[in-house]
């Protein structure tokens, strides 16, 4: 059974001395799963005070929108997302990234728009948006016992969930503005990070998430101070941490994914950790181009041959390794020969999982000041033409899956086919593997549960199975 903790009751009324019904927030969250994780401290802290959830605008005395500011179709949705809540509610606190995003005249972009709204904070600012809800719903303040989860109050399915360790990034990227709405690096405590995956895993996740800004570069800025695990030191470092999850995962027969990760020659230590049983052979590395003079103007950490190098080098020490990345078609100065040049690099890497988006201008990334952008229906393009390789090589490698035993997390169970997702499919972003229901007895498929599967067929996303 999870912890306990104590909370908060709402007041008793002073005439019946009945308890109050608890305040109701309702709650949007956009973007990430990194703001994802901001959503659950948030939601989780509302709970601890004694604070109710509202699934409807207007079921809620007050409503907290959490948004994305990365790119102009995150700002706009989240402008709109603001703008119904404040009709349909009226009482409206922002969050996010967007909160702390200012317009070229300097000024503060929500309020100006939605000069309604409560109160705006930055992402990652559980203190400052509790300050606001305080402000405008007093919390109540008798105290009593509830069932608050040690793992706190999680936005994912209850088999998996995101684990952030580390906020802001040290990179200057000069696509992104992120550094200035998140800061720089700061690694969280290990023993801390330990602690909330073990609560998870008591909880019932079978998988859980490594994110961050840049996984590999955890522990920087605190020099990879050691931390202290079950009375034994870790250091703060990907690696070390890498390692003790996997042995934590191993206790309760769960998966660890990792995130985010830039291919620093550390990484390769992770590499032989990777035998799909706890930690899985699975690296999500965002490339974002291949051509050296691109990624120069992108400001990115690493050359495309030194990348290619080590995902071959890799594959070499893990051959089950999938490698998932995205890429950008456009970037300001690109030009046809440095585009061929990154379908070349595409087809010697052999990405088994890519996204790929067309450049979009970000008001306040250095990248806008870049002579020669590409025009839009040449970015388009682009894309597309990568989208098209992309698929050709993607189905040859999920066809050669064909015939292979593959275990697989349950998430879905429906009357004809349950869906699972296979070590090479992170949740909501990568393929699905479709399993026929079998009326054999002793093979239920159940929710959150491991399955071994047969592959019978496959196209360019997605695999068909059978079970075992």
């Amino acid at each position: 059974m999870s912890e306990l903790r104590r909370i908060p009751v709402p007041a008793k009324d002073p005439v019946t001395g009945i308890p109050a019904a608890a305040p109701k927030v309702g709650f949007v969250s956009l973007g990430c799963p990194k703001a994802l994780v901001d959503s659950e401290q948030i939601l989780t802290q509302l709970r601890a005070e004694g604070y109710d959830t509202a699934k409807t605008y207007e079921g809620a005395d007050l409503v907290i929108v959490n948004t994305c500011g990365f790119i102009d179709a995150a700002v706009q949705e989240s402008l709109d997302a603001i703008g119904e809540a404040i009709a349909a509610n009226g009482k409206v606190i922002v969050t996010g990234c967007l909160g702390a995003k200012k317009d070229a005249a300097g000024d503060d972009i929500i309020m100006k728009i939605h000069p309604k709204v409560l109160a705006v904070t930055g992402p990652h600012a559980v203190g400052e948006v509790m300050n606001s809800v305080h402000l405008h719903l007093p919390k109540p303040h008798e105290p009593f016992f509830d069932l608050v989860p040690a793992q706190g109050i999680k936005l994912t399915p209850k088999h998996y969930a995101y684990l952030k360790i580390s906020e802001g990034c040290n990179h200057r990227c000069s696509f992104c503005i992120i550094p200035s709405m998140r800061g720089d690096l700061v690694s969280r405590p290990i023993a801390d990070l330990m602690l909330e995956a073990e609560n998870l895993f008591k909880a019932g996740v079978k998988e859980l998430l490594v994110i961050s800004q840049d996984t590999s570069a955890y522990g920087v800025d605190v020099k990879f101070r050691s931390g202290f695990w079950n009375g034994r030191p870790v250091k703060t470092h990907m690696t070390q941490l890498v390692e003790a999850l996997g042995q934590l995962a191993r206790q309760y027969g769960a998966w660890v994914r990792l995130h985010y990760v830039y291919p620093y020659p550390h990484v390769d230590q992770v590499i032989p950790m990777m035998t799909g049983e706890n930690i899985l052979p699975y690296l999500d590395i965002p490339l974002q181009h291949a051509h050296p003079d691109v990624l120069k103007r992108m400001k990115r950490p690493a050359s495309g041959e030194k990348n290619l190098d080590r995902i071959q080098a890799w594959r070499a020490m893990n051959p089950d390794l999938v490698i998932r990345s995205t890429f950008i078609a456009g970037f300001p100065g690109e030009t046809e020969e440095e585009f061929e040049y990154l379908l070349d690099f595409l087809k010697e890497a052999q990405i088994d999982r890519l996204g790929c988006f067309a450049y979009s201008p970000v008001e306040g990334a250095t990248a806008n000041e870049i002579a020669n952008p590409v025009p839009e229906e040449v970015r388009e393009e682009r894309r597309a033409r990568v989208m098209l390789l992309q698929e050709e090589i993607s189905a040859k490698r999920l066809q050669a899956k064909i015939g292979k035993t593959v275990r697989v997390l349950i998430d879905e169970v429906g009357a004809k086919e349950a869906i699972g997702r296979s070590a090479a499919d992170a949740p909501e972003i990568d393929g699905v593997v479709h399993i026929k229901r079998s009326l054999v007895p002793g093979k239920k498929l159940v929710v959150g549960e491991f399955a071994d599967v047969v592959i019978t067929s496959a196209d360019a996303h997605d695999l068909w199975a059978s079970v075992a």
